[in-house]
């Protein structure tokens, strides 16, 4: 039976539909805001999946293109198959803030499906599908630990508000999605035009307050139509076996996690591990994965008691202390810039290549074909971390992180008026031990400098964390990859000296409190700054020229009509210009044309042949033309590409002429004045007016 729920945020109703679609889910809620709807799906196996000791959650975002009334693209005109960025990306942001809200031991295969049915112009579905995917969990059997709420924040004329438009965004300074529970926030995406610590704690908060009446209403949906829960698994430690680890390790493990280099570290606890798996083998054989999360939970409690009770991190820093910081620019030679930043064990290779608009990526939306004049694309390579595997396309962790950095970069990247390339920058991680997405921001700022793109300010980015037990808080600048593993919080913060970019929040823990989150954000700015001293003395400012491998484009801009005389028929004109110089035309409708080249003069000779085409007739003005027909009156002469007019006899030369053959013939150059064109644009020329006259004077 259908039941419908309602509330309204943003000044528009949220509504929630169960009970007409897909009803043999675990769960399904069709979720409406505005004209956009999303039906999103909760199916959890019966049974356990053996051999893991993790949650086996997959979350898939799908946007149908019959959505927006549209057949999608391609060969195949079909939807299903590798997911869009777009898709690829809010699939992550509703996986990260419900992940952790599954019971522990809960380890049966679980999937949630949101499929956008109906999309408008202005409500975006990712927020919905989020609500969605919790609603569709708190009112099935699957044991869940929500409900959660999300809400996307602007800011329009200094004032928050709640969901805004995409019309809104446009001129919004701030786009925050944020997710939590009733009591706390669990997740922060987004960026801000420079925004200060201060703007973005109170969006956080403002979010949190406005998120709280779409918690209530799915209270109230579990309460009238949810279904009861399963039993969550029942989990009875073995406290004899969690001694024997114990006393096996207790003496040795402190020393192991002290190490300061990862690999070093890394193989020490392993061995350590190897050894106690040896020696209690044959008493507990098949429960080595036991052991191993014994041995596994005991490290995350040393590491937590070494930072809060005696003050010191893994690699023995401070609090606040960055890694130590080094930089180079200009490394490669045939590239357009290119930067290597380096903090600790974490090293980012940043690539920046230009183009020119034809080069810029077609995204097919759901509301039409969109083009991406900047692109941050982000690689992980095996070797990064010291291990082997396949290579394969950039999965879900590679898109968000060069999502996360590209959102850092593009709020200080030039118009397009100002700076008329296409940007792409690579990162390559070459070594990883935590934030390797903040080292791709600062490499990727340093790399456009280098290839001088006039950026409006250096960027940087730093990863925070947070170990919290009761109120004990430690807050952690520069994480490694083990202080992320083993923390509360990973906390990522990008932006300039004068304010954020973007950030990223992920909360494992309940507890985080204004003032903490004060904190950190206070601690993230000290350590941005530091980060970015330390970048300027390589490179502070924008190269003053472009390097010598990189092309160079001008743009110039005719008279629309004059477009067809430019291409040419079936494009003949414009390709014998890009033959003759070499240089690369691109052409837009709005009579934009973007010549690029590597070497000046063949730019400088494309514009001179385009002038030479699209230039008109002057009355008064003297053209070497060429005789292209002679007729019993006169003769046609050819003075601009396309473009010629009639020398009548009379005007042949200062005698009579008898014949027009007696003075011209064709193919024969002649230099001619106009000397008048009527309204049907016919241009009368006389090469009787033009003699005697200095020919440096002609136009042709």
């Amino acid at each position: 039976m259908l039941k419908t729920f309602t509330v309204e945020i943003g000044e528009r109703n949220l509504i929630f539909e169960t009970g007409k679609m897909a009803q043999q889910a675990n769960g399904a809620v069709f979720v409406r805001y505005g004209e956009t709807g999303v039906l999103v799906t909760a199916v959890a196996s019966d049974h356990l999946r053996e051999g893991i000791d993790f949650l086996p959650l997959t979350v898939d975002y799908l946007e149908m293109a019959y959505a927006a009334g549209r057949i999608p693209g391609g060969f195949f005109r079909r939807e299903i198959g590798r997911p869009s960025e777009k898709e690829t990306l809010t699939s992550r942001l509703i996986d990260r803030p419900i992940r952790p809200l599954f019971p522990k031991g809960f380890f049966n295969e679980l999937q949630i499906i949101a499929t956008v049915l109906s999309v408008d112009l202005e409500n975006d579905p990712d927020i919905i599908a989020l609500n969605g995917a919790s609603a569709a969990l708190e009112i099935s059997d699957i044991p869940f630990q929500g409900p959660i709420a999300a809400v996307r924040v602007g800011k329009l004329d200094g004032q928050l508000i709640v969901n805004p438009t995409n019309t809104q965004l446009k001129s919004s300074t701030l786009n925050l999605i944020v997710a939590g529970t009733a009591k706390e926030l669990v997740m922060v995406e987004g960026g801000a035009a420079m925004a200060s610590e201060e703007e973005v704690l109170e969006a956080l908060f403002f979010a949190h307050e406005q998120m709280q009446p779409i918690i209530a209403l799915q209270e109230r949906m579990r309460a009238e139509i949810g279904r009861a829960k399963r039993p969550s698994p029942e989990i009875t430690p073995d406290t004899a076996l969690i001694q024997q680890v114990m006393e096996a390790a207790q003496d040795r493990i402190l020393p192991a996690v002290s190490i300061k280099e990862k690999q070093a570290r890394r193989k020490a606890l392993e061995n350590l591990l190897e050894e106690i798996l040896v020696n209690l083998g044959p008493e507990y054989e098949g429960r080595e994965r036991e052991i191993a999360g014994i041995f596994h939970d005991l490290e995350k409690t040393v590491v937590r008691d070494l930072v809060l009770c005696q003050k010191s991190r893994v690699d023995g820093r401070k609090y606040n202390e960055i890694r130590p910081i080094c930089c180079e620019v200009g490394l490669l030679s045939r590239t357009h810039g290119s930067a290597l930043f380096s903090r600790g064990e974490t090293q980012a290779l940043a690539v920046t290549t230009l183009g020119t608009v034809s080069d810029e990526q077609r995204i097919e939306t759901l509301t039409g074909n969109t083009f991406k004049a900047f692109m941050l694309h982000y690689n992980f390579p095996p070797y990064c971390v010291g291990e082997t595997r396949m290579l394969r396309g950039p999965g879900r962790r590679e898109i968000g992180h060069g999502a996360l950095a590209e959102r850092a970069i593009s709020q200080v990247l030039p118009s397009a008026e100002d700076f008329p390339y296409t940007i792409r920058v690579v990162s390559e991680i070459l070594s990883s031990n935590g934030s390797s997405s903040m080292a791709t921001v600062c490499g990727a700022s340093m790399s456009l400098m280098d290839a001088g793109v006039p950026i409006k300010a250096p960027v940087a980015g730093v990863a925070m964390g947070l170990i919290k037990e009761n109120d004990h808080v430690a807050i952690l600048s520069d994480i490694l990859g083990d202080e992320d593993h083993l923390g509360d919080m990973d906390f990522k913060v990008a932006g300039t000296e004068q304010g954020i970019t973007a950030l990223q929040m992920d909360i494992k823990i309940a507890g985080l409190t204004r003032e903490i989150m004060a904190q950190a954000l206070h601690q993230a700015r000290e350590a941005r700054l530091h980060i970015l001293s330390r970048m300027n003395q390589t490179i502070a400012r924008p190269q003053s020229t472009l390097k010598e491998h990189a092309p160079k484009i001008v743009i110039m801009t005719i008279n629309p009509e004059k477009i067809r005389d430019v291409i040419g028929p079936g494009g003949k004109t414009v390709k014998n210009i890009v033959a003759v110089t070499g240089a690369k035309v691109d052409i837009e409708d709005d009579g934009r044309i973007h010549i690029a080249s590597p070497d000046s003069a063949a730019a400088d000779q494309a514009i001179r042949m385009i002038r030479e085409i699209i230039q008109e007739a002057e009355i008064g003005q003297l053209y070497h033309g060429k005789v292209k027909k002679i007729v019993d009156f006169g003769a046609f002469v050819e003075i601009l590409p396309g473009t010629d007019g009639l020398v009548h006899i009379s005007e042949l030369d200062r005698h009579r002429v008898k014949k027009v053959t007696d003075v011209l013939k064709e193919g024969d150059e002649v230099l001619v004045k106009v000397l008048e064109i009527d309204r049907q644009g016919k241009i009368r020329l006389s090469r009787k007016a033009a003699l005697g006259e200095n020919p440096e004077k002609v136009n042709h």
